[in-house]
């Protein structure tokens, strides 16, 4: 058709429709380009034109702008270019043969890359306003109206080319931040995650530690807890909000002085304060704690900001504590094994040094061989059993059994299981000497019981020398008889029959008695200055409380020699120590510890009654009840 008749180009281009391929179809699976362009690279421009001429004064208008110029003959090669190069503009001509610039740019608009591209038309027919705005819905951006003016050409196509080329580095400049904000954000997030993970192990050591932080702004009252703050103060960290209301209502109300006057008074130099407080948790459980904080000053130096950690004491404390009871206890216990063997020794008789030394060895044998047994059961008790084959070992023979012994299972507490010991050691000693043991016909029954509420012992000899009853009782018999009848309150018969010896040992085995039981005298606070009762004695009645039987039995001889007469000893703190303080006694010695009682409640009660006394113990002096700081103590041995 003539180029120059008149027509109107949407009834002219409709003929060419159905014959189409949609440009989104033919292009879609083609990846976006993303290449980044230079500020002074040359951009691709798009010059589309049935008529070679025409391309050839565009491309002379438009090389001034150093741009690449790229020429299509046809739509169909136009849509060529745009799959392999990157367009920034395009100028094509609204009548062109096959497919119309309207057409071309609907399908060059389908597709995603080129939805923003410039595309300007050029057209030497008249358009009317209705192909104009078909025009711009088709994705025109500009007309250009033929004949061409050079200059509004140029201009045209340079302000869409800068325009491709800034959006393209926005894009580019876009890309990058993208990618730095993603970096950036990877890693914040694995900054994060390792605060987070080091928060944890910081709460975990610090909960190892019997720890909590803190941190409190003194301006503003406001204060912030971790788990393990809240944890020493009993508080529910989702609920509690700490504040100096909420918080010193928790510290004891003796302790507040010394934790404000630390805040208060500290110096201007000091960045470290450090207070010794407890904390009274809501349940009423007390805490020992340690506050350590850091200080922050404002220009005047007054503190505004405390940050710090609170260490929990009680547990060590308690260790702290329990290590040194139990280094009281075994000084204790060293001294009273010691004072036994003292005992021993000056209570053992012999003809001969040989003999004595025998005696002696024996004698702290039967005690060793008792407190081993104690021992491997932590001191919870001793079997009988154990403790009469240990004793009676080193008299049975292979050739013959000379010894029968047999009773039920019976633990023994460990005061009576080395009373016992020490017992089966003097009456085996004696069988050796003077009875069974001495013949080879001799034999030995051992049996043991418990007959309404009472431990019963029966040593019977048979078949050795006919005994007769001694007139003077050795240490044996005096050192048993005084454990069983005096330190046990129990009981202890000799018979000397013409068939053998026959001894019966019974003591109290159960509930044990309570203090005073019986007078109903019980420990009562004296008066101040009652304590300070007088150190003479009015008589010499004087009474002996003492647990260990040969320290006992010696302490004794010793004051019987001297001129006291003795009401005990008393080895428990029962109704007969009870009944004895109530009588009529002129001075005291008391063992501080009786079977693992003090016996404070007997020393208030004759400190009332003006009674003067003393302690003994293996324990130091400032281990006394400082009540008694006045009363003399006499250390064992």
């Amino acid at each position: 058709m003539p180029r120059g008749r008149r027509f109107r180009l949407f009834g002219e281009t409709s003929q060419h429709r159905a014959a189409l391929l949609r440009f989104a179809d033919v292009a879609s699976s083609l990846s976006r380009r993303n290449e980044a362009v230079d500020a002074n690279a040359p951009v691709n421009i798009l010059l589309v034109d049935d008529q070679p001429a025409k391309l050839l004064s565009y491309e002379a208008i438009l090389s001034g702008l150093g741009e690449n110029l790229i020429k299509a003959t046809s739509a169909r090669e136009a849509l060529e270019r745009l799959l392999t190069s990157e367009i920034a503009v395009i100028l094509v001509d609204v009548c062109m043969p096959e497919l119309d610039g309207f057409e071309f740019a609907r399908m060059v608009r389908e597709h995603p890359r080129f939805q923003e591209t410039a595309i300007i038309f050029v057209s030497a027919v008249l358009l009317t306003e209705v192909d104009a705005l078909r025009g711009y819905e088709m994705g025109a951006v500009d007309y250009v109206p033929v004949p061409v003016v050079p200059e509004v050409l140029r201009a045209k196509v340079k302000v869409f080319a800068e325009l491709y080329r800034k959006t393209k580095q926005l894009e580019t400049l876009n890309r990058r931040l993208e990618q730095r904000v993603a970096e950036r954000t990877s890693e914040l997030e694995a900054a994060n995650t390792r605060l987070i993970q080091s928060e944890q192990l910081r709460s975990l050591a610090l909960a190892a530690g019997q720890m909590g932080s803190w941190d409190w702004d003194l301006a503003t009252d406001h204060s912030t807890w971790d788990d393990g703050q809240c944890r020493i103060f009993g508080v529910d960290p989702e609920s509690f909000r700490a504040t100096r209301d909420s918080v010193l209502p928790l510290i004891l109300e003796e302790d507040l002085p010394l934790f404000d006057e630390t805040i208060r008074m500290a110096p201007e130099d000091a960045r470290i304060l450090q207070a010794k407080f407890r904390v009274r948790r809501p349940s009423g459980e007390i805490r020992s704690c340690i506050g350590i904080a850091a200080a922050e000053r404002d220009a005047d130096g007054t503190i505004t900001r405390l940050s710090g950690v609170t260490v929990d004491m009680t547990d060590l404390e308690k260790a702290q504590e329990h290590q040194l009871l139990l280094a009281r206890e075994v000084d204790h216990r060293a001294k009273n094994a010691l004072a036994v063997v003292q005992a021993i020794v000056r209570l053992t008789r012999a003809d001969s040094l040989s003999a004595y030394v025998t005696a002696i060895e024996g004698r702290i044998g039967a005690l060793s061989r008792a407190h081993a047994l104690l021992a491997s059961s932590r001191w919870e008790g001793a079997k009988l059993e154990s403790l009469v084959e240990q004793e009676l070992a080193p008299y049975r023979t292979k050739v013959g059994e000379k010894i029968a012994a047999g009773g039920p299972d019976i633990v023994l507490p460990p005061a009576i299981g080395q009373t016992i010991g020490l017992a089966l050691h003097e009456l085996a000693t004696n069988a050796a000497k003077y009875g069974a043991l001495s013949a080879l016909s001799g034999k030995i029954d051992l049996t043991w019981g418990l007959e309404a509420g009472r431990l019963v012992l029966n040593w019977v000899e048979h078949g050795g020398p006919s005994p007769s009853a001694p007139k003077v009782l050795g240490y044996g018999i005096r050192t048993i008889t005084a454990a069983f009848e005096r330190q046990m309150q129990g009981d202890v018969t000799f018979k000397w029959l013409p068939r053998g010896l026959h001894c019966r040992l019974s003591l109290p085995f159960g509930a044990r008695s309570v203090l005073m039981s019986a007078t109903g005298i019980g420990p009562r606070r004296a008066a101040d200055g009652a304590h300070a009762a007088p150190l003479v004695p009015k008589g010499n009645r004087l009474l002996l409380v003492e647990d260990e039987v040969l320290v006992a039995t010696m302490m004794t001889e010793a004051l019987g020699e001297i001129g006291f007469e003795i009401l005990g000893p008393f080895g428990k703190m029962d109704y007969r120590l009870g009944a004895a303080i109530a009588g009529d006694i002129d001075a005291a010695i008391l063992d501080v510890n009786i079977g693992g009682e003090l016996v404070y409640p007997i020393a208030e009660i004759l400190a009332a009654r003006a009674i003067p006394f003393a302690f003994v113990t293996g324990y130091s002096e400032e281990n006394i009840d400082r009540r008694f700081a006045h009363v003399p103590v006499m250390q064992k041995p």
